[in-house]
């Protein structure tokens, strides 16, 4: 997925209200941006930080986009990309554990007044229910970690995939690591004990779990290779 249009740098001098940011552009003037992100962003969102925006189409004239890290590598912080790199490599069968579906459908409505992210269909076999994770903490050298911060949420989901799997459909749940510098991925069960139980129950009842890095530049985002699960 390549970005529409060129990012523009900014230093970033706060973030706060969940949704908010104000950033220091390069000619000294100071900016209120749109942060697309509800999370902790744990080590993403220190003041000083160098930051990459897009132009904004709502009320906030720029979008926060990347974070770059002292090493220079980028970190995806915009939780509504995930999405659409995955329905890339769904398209394109750059996911061998979830490939040859015939049908692919978004936003499919499922559970207890929820949307599971995808839904893959294909006469030869059953139904696979696939729910994203976007992933950007790492709080490890070469170690990424799901949730950065409490996320009920993100519990349901895992109840809802185990119903499905128990009732005979495929049930997965992708993690995205919208980062370059990690070669492994674990819960984060210190910031959300809840979440890691329902994972563990929900890997019993059936679920799947995959891992997948990205590659993160000024261009673009792209799917790259997979990750291995540590318990």
């Amino acid at each position: 997925m390549r970005f529409a249009e060129p990012l523009q740098p900014a230093r970033l001098i706060r973030r706060y209200k969940r949704f908010l940011a104000d950033a220091t552009l390069p000619d000294g003037s100071e900016i209120t941006l749109h942060c697309p992100n509800p999370g902790a962003m744990l080590g993403l969102a220190e003041p000083g930080m160098q930051i990459w925006l897009k132009t904004g189409r709502g009320k906030l004239k720029y979008g926060w986009v990347l974070t770059e890290l002292p090493s220079g590598a980028m970190v995806g912080i915009d939780t509504t990309l995930p999405n659409r790199l995955v329905a890339e490599a769904l398209a394109g069968n750059r996911i061998p554990e979830l490939a040859g579906y015939g049908e692919i459908r978004p936003e499919v409505p499922y559970g207890e007044n929820s949307r599971v992210d995808f839904r893959l269909s294909d006469a030869s076999r059953p139904d696979c229910y696939l729910e994203v994770k976007n992933v950007h903490l790492s709080r490890q050298a070469g170690l990424a970690e799901f949730p950065d911060c409490v996320t009920a949420r993100g519990a349901k989901h895992l109840r809802e995939l185990a119903i499905q799997a128990q009732a005979g459909a495929r049930a997965v749940m992708l993690f995205l690591v919208q980062r370059p510098d990690c070669r492994e991925f674990r819960l984060a069960a210190d910031c959300d004990p809840a979440y890691a139980a329902a994972f563990h129950k929900a890997r019993k009842a059936g679920i799947e779990a995959l891992c997948y890095a990205c590659d993160v530049t000024l261009q673009g985002i792209a799917l790259a290779e997979p990750l291995p699960i540590s318990d």
